[in-house]
């Protein structure tokens, strides 16, 4: 597919999504939020493509949130709520991919942006990039997941006082609450991101898949609930094909060949 808005390149296994708008620092509109849902449709459906890389362009900006002048020209709650909705589902199907996305933020991560890094597996951030959810500085809530993937994150205490506050912080910061798993250089993310995308692309399909389903759904079940889920995928992993090559690898001390089955 041809897009306009972003950015779609796939190679060793990896796919990466750049969002393409850095003249106005990477905002989000609902024609891009429908190029997005795509590139992330073209990224699951894709056998090829092992890991999910995200980033924004240029230096500055990851994605600096919605863009303002599309919000107010759609102010009425009949119009504000159906968008609201549609950019959610896209969210939710990155949020619930098969494979593993990692969010590489390059600059500003700030409302939907710092939303749509939430919504990733993993995320990894450049020195100079900031989080934060300003929606109440505009009489407004986080609408696409702030409340609840940030609380679900770093716990309530600290997603209250992000929330409550609307005032951002560094990347530094965000690292020592566990909002990200690593910060390094500007000049370094994009090979830190791939490095770690190559590194979860050579593990087994099914259990990565399997790993990242029982932490993800189970976060919403009870701990009996959670564990017997946990369980059942374990279970359905262990009679795979991959199950008896990697131990089978380990045995005869050589490289496993996962066949995804």
């Amino acid at each position: 597919m041809n897009y306009q808005f972003i950015l779609y390149d796939q190679s060793d296994g990896i796919a990466v999504v750049t969002i393409n708008r850095p003249e106005s620092r990477n905002a989000l509109t609902q024609s891009l939020m429908a190029e997005l849902g795509h590139a992330i449709d073209q990224a699951e459906s894709d056998s090829g493509v092992k890991v999910l890389i995200l980033t924004g362009a240029g230096d500055r900006s990851f994605v600096a949130g919605a863009d303002i002048n599309e919000v107010n020209a759609r102010g009425t709650l009949s119009e504000l709520g159906p968008n609201s909705r549609l950019r959610r589902a896209v969210y939710s199907r990155l949020d619930h991919l098969f494979k593993p996305s990692i969010a590489a933020v390059n600059g500003y991560a700030l409302g939907g942006g710092c939303e749509l890094a939430l919504a990733c597996t993993l995320r990894i951030a450049a020195e100079s990039a900031r989080f934060g959810q300003p929606e109440i500085n505009l009489g407004i809530i986080p609408g696409l997941g702030g409340t609840q993937r940030l609380a679900r994150l770093i716990g309530k205490g600290r997603a209250m006082e992000l929330i409550l506050t609307g005032e951002p912080i560094g990347a530094q910061e965000a690292f020592r609450i566990g909002l990200v798993n690593k910060v390094t250089p500007a000049a370094q993310l994009m090979e830190e991101a791939k490095a770690l995308a190559l590194k979860l692309a050579s593990k087994p399909p099914l259990a990565l898949r399997a790993a990242k389903d029982a932490v993800d759904y189970g976060a919403d079940m009870s701990l009996a609930t959670a564990l017997e889920f946990e369980n059942r995928l374990f279970a359905i992993v262990s009679g795979s094909a991959d199950r008896a090559e990697g131990v089978a690898a380990f045995l005869e001390k050589r490289p496993p060949e996962w066949q995804g089955r």
